[in-house]
């Protein structure tokens, strides 16, 4: 369930490879306060096109991806209160299932994949 609009603020080109937790880290500003979301690097190789965890990689997929990204933490952010957002596969797959059962377009735009090419993290 979502609540009342948010102001939701994504500062450009701030985001920060954490590799002892294999994401990418990014700012985000919610109601003027500031929340740190992330993506799983995983999720970043399962649904954005990055090739391996190196960091290069997922980067470069999240640089690419930035606008679907922000899509899916806004919706994120908008569904928990403006609580921090770890994007994983299993949360972007459930988005996505939502999105089929309603009958749009998965957030991800990656409906082409099969499910079984893709990892499970939580």
């Amino acid at each position: 369930m979502r609540s009342i609009a948010m102001r939701i603020e994504f500062p450009e080109g701030r985001q920060v490879w954490n590799g002892s937790e294999l994401r990418v880290d990014f700012p985000v500003r919610v109601d003027n306060v500031d929340v740190l979301c992330s993506i799983s690097a995983e999720a970043l190789e399962d649904h954005f096109g990055a090739h391996s965890t190196l960091e290069s990689d997922v980067l470069g997929a999240f640089e690419r991806e930035t606008r679907r990204i922000r899509a899916l933490c806004r919706r994120a952010l908008e569904d928990n209160h403006g609580q921090p957002v770890v994007l994983r596969s299993g949360l972007i797959r459930l988005m996505d299932a939502q999105d089929t059962m309603r009958g749009d377009t998965p957030s991800t735009g990656r409906a082409d994949l099969p499910s079984s090419s893709r990892s499970r993290d939580p």
